[in-house]
């Protein structure tokens, strides 16, 4: 058995009327005639269960929350808590799947249960179908959900037959699979359990230990953490924050320079501030190719253009609004410090980079060269001195206290002094098809968790198969209308295309300023022939409606 993290058990802390910690992802599939189906799921869910930690787990709360929790093998696992399935009215639009999205995405996860839920949505048009996950983050970070995903995927339609004919049943009592389970509930969980927990006296007992040594644990957390003072949002921006950060580290004996980090004081916006319990989402992709060309020109990342395609569509939905700042976008970047056998430990191996994002740059070019030149620092700074603040951040108060407190400080950090305007996050995936219980998943668009603290709005990012399928998280009542940041993130690549960074796409590229249609691509032989167009963006990926 293994005790939450003070990270993992944060995300539990953090849960409130209006705050769901779970990251969650949209896959689109096609039905494979008709096999995607609930029984199919369910079947493959049993058979796999054993190979993802997180999903057989549930939460032991230890009495009077006098310390973490712990995680313990749910005994009576039924797969009627968490498989559930709907189908949408006709005529099965991306508005009416987002809006049901949206409305699941808001539910928290039933605490007395393995924290996760999956649900079946047909009525999609084509014959497709679309599958919806929600993890808790107090059980899995981006790295691990990837690969807790991977192992209910295959590479061929035909995978889960074969597997299920070559898998050995795992050791132990199976999970039941039976009974009829209910959608909603509240929610959280955080930490693993190989087996039963410790029981009441032991978790007693071990809470004790631990309120004996808190404070010795608090002081080194105290003196880690002012190592990476000058990184930390609102922390940095106390008088003599460098000057302290760089005595900390002399201290320590770590008297390697790291690079200047710029101001990192975040200015107010519109999705700054108290979210509320609504959730509308928005999905949509863009060609990875078309990304790789502009990163290839440049001499940049892929990591470096997303986050430059997000910063262009940022301060176009600021601006068309009037309420763009004059000072940049402050982004949280998550990123995991995960090393190896990501399944076999649950949890969060997380840290994050705090960066400015140039919103008040007006030309697109110098906007790619800005961040690039940021995200390059920030990078050196991390690879010299990954950043462990935020697990230290955690571990400075006793667990009741820090269970107390933390809405109420989040709360108050949305109201008066947001440290971070929001989270930005990019997943890598595989280059290649996936199957799910032999229909194709086309796309699967990832989403995140909103709280008062990082604002009312979140964007993520996962590379699939020749695609960048995002995925956007909002409150409504901090962002009104979620679909136009996916328009604003096409019109950003497009305008880098437009500048010429490689003759092969700018030829044949152009918006029709009437009807607003999708750009398209010219089709020539080698002989200048011309044989029709194309779109720009393949169908399936459509960047969502708008």
């Amino acid at each position: 058995m293994r005790q939450l993290t003070a990270l993992d058990a944060q995300f539990l802390n953090v849960e409130t009327a209006t705050t769901a910690a779970h990251v969650a992802g949209l896959a689109i599939l096609d039905s494979g005639e008709g096999a995607v189906n609930r029984d199919a799921l369910a079947s493959l869910l049993l058979d796999r269960l054993h190979l993802s930690p997180a999903l057989s787990l549930r939460l032991a709360e230890v009495p009077l929350g006098l310390d973490r929790p712990y995680w313990t093998q749910d005994d009576a696992f039924d797969i009627g808590n968490h498989l559930f399935e709907l189908t949408l009215p006709q005529p099965g639009s991306d508005w009416q799947l987002a809006e049901v999205v949206a409305e699941l995405h808001a539910r928290r996860l039933d605490r007395s249960h393995p924290l996760w839920e999956m649900h079946l949505i047909h009525g999609l048009p084509e014959g497709r179908v679309a599958v919806y996950t929600k993890v808790h983050h107090a059980a899995i970070d981006g790295v691990s959900g990837a690969e807790t995903l991977a192992t209910l995927l295959d590479l061929t339609p035909d995978g889960h037959l074969v597997r299920r004919q070559e898998a050995t049943p795992p050791a132990g009592p199976a999970p039941s699979k039976c009974g009829v389970g209910r959608e909603g509930g509240d929610g959280t969980s955080r930490e693993v359990v190989a087996g039963r927990g410790p029981g009441v006296v032991g978790m007693l007992a071990g809470a004790a230990a631990r309120s004996v040594t808190q404070p010795v644990r608090a002081v080194g957390s105290a003196v880690r953490m002012a190592g990476d003072m000058d990184a930390i949002p609102l922390a940095s921006r106390l008088p003599g924050a460098k000057a302290i950060a760089r005595a900390a580290r002399v201290m320590s004996g770590q008297r390697r320079d790291r690079p200047e980090l710029p101001s990192l004081a975040a200015p107010r916006t519109p999705f700054n501030g108290p979210i509320s319990a609504r959730r509308h989402v928005s999905f949509g992709s863009l060609p990875l190719k078309d990304v790789k060309n502009v990163a290839k020109a440049n001499a940049l990342s892929v990591n470096d253009v997303i986050m430059t395609l997000c910063t262009s569509a940022l301060r176009a939905w600021l601006a068309g609004r009037g309420a763009l700042p004059e000072e940049p976008l402050v982004v949280a970047v998550p990123v995991a410090v995960r090393k190896h056998g990501a399944r076999d430990a649950a949890g969060n191996q997380i840290s994050a980079m705090i960066a400015p994002m140039p919103t008040d740059v007006p030309d697109a070019r110098e906007r790619l060269r800005l961040v690039g030149a940021t995200m390059r620092r920030a990078k050196r700074r991390f690879a010299l001195a990954p950043a462990t603040w935020l697990q230290e951040l955690c571990s400075l108060l006793p667990a009741p206290v820090t269970a107390l407190a933390t809405p109420a400080v989040f709360r108050l950090a949305g109201m008066a002094l947001p440290p971070v305007n929001l989270i930005i996050s990019n997943v890598p995936g595989p280059q290649f098809p996936l199957y799910l219980c032999g229909g194709r998943v086309l796309s699967y668009y990832p989403m995140s968790v909103l709280t008062d603290m990082s604002g009312g709005l979140s964007i993520t990012c996962f590379s699939y198969d020749g695609m960048l399928d995002f995925g956007l998280v909002a409150c409504p009542e901090r962002v009104d209308d979620v679909w136009s940041l996916l328009r604003h993130l096409r019109e950003a690549l497009e305008e880098l295309l437009d500048e010429r960074v490689g003759d092969e796409f700018r030829d044949g590229v152009g918006v029709d300023p009437v009807s607003c249609e999708l750009p398209q691509v010219l089709l020539v032989d080698e002989d200048g022939g011309e044989h029709g167009r194309r779109d720009l963006q393949p169908r399936r990926v459509a960047a969502g409606p708008g």
